[in-house]
């Protein structure tokens, strides 16, 4: 993928005035809110992982 992929708003305050941070891959600062947060992909979930599973214990 020769493109980054771009959040659509920030997870502070909802905004989406968003642009790419100096610090690297991935990182992003709001111009609403002046924070700045990085994305990073942890991988794909094997199937029967999802957290939407019946198999946990209720609390």
């Amino acid at each position: 993928m020769s493109e980054r992929a771009a959040p659509f708003h920030c997870p502070y305050c909802g905004d989406e005035d968003l642009r790419p941070h100096e610090q690297g891959h991935g990182a992003w600062e709001c111009r609403a809110c002046s924070r700045a947060f990085q994305l990073k992909f942890l991988g794909l979930l094997a199937p029967g992982t999802s957290s939407n599973s019946d198999g946990g214990e209720e609390i």
